[in-house]
This record gives structure tokens, sequence and C-alpha cells, in this order.
């Protein structure tokens, strides 16, 4: 759940690549993202290389893209692509910010089920390497705004498909089932028009198909299913048109850990399943393997980085059994703005006391926040010194992942900062808000 460089001193306080958390607090303040530069860049690095290992054995090269919608900076989009990943976006703002980075057009990519005339225009001026179409009417509005352009380059393409396989965790995270706004179905006939279409219009490269099943998969058995899938539909476009796709992307949504009894999935198992079943099923259709292409962005991103708060108010409530039980609210400086996941998704955490160890007792607490909400929920349920009290600092891990990304200014609070701890040092890659910011956005 922790980054690698997380340790406990012996006084009792976590450090972070050697930095001490209330020397990160009393600079910094809190609520406060604390990112792990190194532990970051080694889960990139682990992913390219057991990818490309594993597919290098049956013939073939990978593209490992980062997934930006997990977390996305100019510092990070820069540390992923200096550590040999390409940069995935989901909208113009996303794909601004990879740009800044020095991210090149070519090794960006371009999601989205609804991309506006402008993200589509800002993707081809950048020259992006792939722009994945989600739906018949943009595949005509992409090769119409090609074609209006006028300087014969067809745009590079991806069909998003959906494979029926239902992976993941909440219902909302899950993007392969039929009754959803992701893709093209597979099962409907809908992708193999899509593909055909693509096909039909000289603006656009058909480079490939592309899936993605769902996010926090620990089981790797979706990603076989839906590869097999994949290649299925790649044989049959080849037997009807005579054009055999160059690509497949399996997508991401591999799993990390958020409790003590989550096991993580494996890099290297998932690369190496991946690529037996890629191999052995290109040879009984007959086709040569595709370049492959994979989105890591939580199970890079979200382990490097834990939030710390300060406590607030403590207080005991009596829970209605049977049997009836004493349950410890412990308050903290932020909540559902900072977090969102527990409440949109029921999403479980854990925490641990970051600024002393106690010798006191454990008892039952809830984490929670300082919004207007019920569901202001952080951690539902956790085990904590009895004697936690108002300043102690608490430490929220693998919150690396749609922390910083979905957070708000609900109840008018200011976003907290994100800082990288790498050698000893705290910088800031994004500054904290301020009630100034707020502001400047009101007009009056």
């Amino acid at each position: 759940m922790w980054s690698a460089g997380v340790t406990r001193g012996a006084d009792g306080a976590l450090r972070v690549a050697g930095v001490d958390v209330r020397e990160i607090a009393a600079t910094f303040g809190t609520p406060a993202y604390v990112l792990d530069e190194a532990d970051f860049r080694a889960r990139a690095r682990a992913y390219r290389d057991a990818f490309t290992r594993a597919f290098a054995a049956i013939g073939t090269e990978v593209d490992v893209y980062y997934a930006g919608k997990a977390f996305l900076s100019v510092a990070v989009a820069r540390w992923a692509h200096e550590e040999g990943l390409r940069v995935d976006t989901a909208t113009g703002g996303e794909l601004a910010v990879a740009l800044r980075a020095g991210v090149p057009g070519a090794d960006i990519g371009l999601h989205g089920n609804n991309k506006s005339d402008t993200e589509l225009t800002r993707a081809l001026d950048a020259g992006v390497g792939r722009i994945i179409v989600d739906s018949l009417t943009e595949i005509e509005r992409l090769a119409d705004a090609v074609r209006a352009r006028g300087d014969g380059r067809p745009a590079p393409v991806m069909v998003r498909v959906t494979t029926g396989v239902h992976a993941g965790g909440h219902e909302y995270i899950a993007t392969a089932h039929e009754d959803q706004k992701f893709g093209l179905s597979i099962a409907g006939g809908q992708a193999a028009a899509a593909l055909l279409a693509v096909l039909a219009r000289p603006e656009l490269e058909l480079r490939g198909i592309h899936s993605h099943i769902g996010s926090q998969i620990l089981d790797p058995t979706g990603f076989t299913e839906a590869a097999r899938k994949l290649l299925r539909l790649r044989a049959e476009l080849a037997t009807e048109s005579g054009y055999l796709m160059a690509e497949v992307d399996l997508g991401g949504g591999f799993g990390i850990a958020y409790l003590p009894d989550d096991v993580p999935i494996d890099p290297v198992r998932v690369a190496g399943e991946l690529a037996r079943v890629v191999g052995d099923v290109c040879g009984v259709l007959g086709t040569p393997v595709p370049r492959i292409s994979i989105e890591p962005g939580r199970a890079i991103v979200g382990p490097t980085t834990f939030t710390v708060y300060e406590i607030g108010t403590v207080k005991e409530v009596t829970v209605d059994g049977p049997p009836a039980f004493t349950r410890t609210y412990v308050s903290v400086d932020g909540g559902m703005s900072d977090n969102l996941r527990p409440a949109l998704y029921d999403a479980r955490y854990t925490a641990a006391l970051a600024s002393r160890t106690g010798s006191a007792e454990q008892v039952q607490c809830r984490v929670v926040g300082k919004h207007c909400e019920s569901g202001d929920i952080v951690v539902h349920d956790v085990f904590l010194p009895a004697d936690v009290a108002r300043g102690d600092l608490l430490a929220v891990p693998a919150t690396g992942a749609y922390g910083r990304s979905m957070a708000s200014n609900y109840n008018h609070v200011p976003r907290p900062p994100v800082l990288a701890v790498t050698n000893g040092t705290v910088r800031t890659l994004i500054r904290r808000e301020t009630e100034a910011d707020l502001h400047a956005l009101d007009q009056g």
C-alpha cells in the first residue's frame, strides 16, 4: 500500500525518501498529497520491462502508455516519458499538460467518448500518435476535419471496442459491458462496422483496435479473455477486407493494494499470461502477432502517494447492535474534496498515525472529513490507538490515483498541494490552492 521509500523511524514518525512527515506538514501544511518520485519511476520501469520481455519472447513489441487520467502533472508526464513510457490522455486539457511537459505528439494518445472539434483539432495540430475513436459519428467528423486541413496526412486511428468482458471493482469503473457509454460493441456488430468505416475514409489510417475492460482488476483472467476476442475480431476483419491491423491495445485497469489483505496484480505475471494467450491465439488463427500496447495508470501512480492530514475533532459514537459497540470518529482537515472515491465508489482505504506510534490499545475508528455531508468518509474502518488526539498527523496510503485528479472545491475548500519527495528533498509539483484562487474565478 505504501511506496518503497516510506519507513517509520525510531521515534515513530513516518518518513518518505528520508524526509520526516512532520517536517513536510510543518513546511507545506495539511492536507497534502506526498508522492515518492523514485517509486513512481520504478513502477513505470517495472511495467515497461515486464511487458517488453514477455512479448519479445513471442516476437513482437509493446508500447506502454501511462494513463494520465489517474494523475497528471507536467513533472509526472515528463517522468513517465523519461522512463520509456508514452502518455495516454482523455481530454484536451490532459493533452495540453503532456505537450507542455515536452512529450512529443507522436508519443501521445487521445481518448474520449465525446471529443469536441477543438480537441480533435488540437490532436491533429500536435501530431498525436493515435486518436482512439469511440463512435461512428466521430469517425466521420474526424475524417472531415482531416480533409478540411488539406495537408494530405491521414490521422492515425484506433477503434475502441467493447468486448463484453466485465472486470474490476465498482460498476462505475467496469467499462466493457454493453450497457455503458464507451466503445463499439463486438457482439452487436458496431465494432466491425466502425472498422470498415475507417477503412472507407482515406483521410484515416487504421492502426488497430483498443479495449479497456475496467479498473482496479486483480485477476488477469479478464485481460486474457478480452485479448482472445480482440484477436478474433482482427482476424475476421482481415478475412473480410484484406486489411490486417498492426496493433492491439489491451487497455489498463491493473489493480493495486488499498487494504492490508489486497494482493496487487503482478506485472511480470500478467505480462507473461497475456503474451502466452496472444501467441497461442494468433497461432490458431494463422495471423501474425500484432504490436501490443497497454495503459497502466493507477498501477504506477497509486501506491507512490499518501495523503497526510491533521486530526481535529475526535469523538465516540455508540452504534446500535446487536451487539452495540462504540466507534471513534476521527475528523481530519480534508475529506471528500481531496478523495472522492469512498463517496463515489464506496472505495475502502486504511490509515496510520504518521507523527508518532501509539502505546494505547487499538480502537475501532472511522476517519471522516470536514465537509457538510454524512457520506464524507475517508476511511470506513480502521483500528487506531485509543489516545489518538487533535494535532496528530494521519496518513492514508495509495491515494496517488484519482485523488488529486478528482479533487474539488466542495464547500469552498482549496485543493491540497502535490509534493514530490526524492533523495531527501521536497518540491512542489502542484501548489496548494488559496482562497484568492477561488475568489479569482468569482466575477461577482
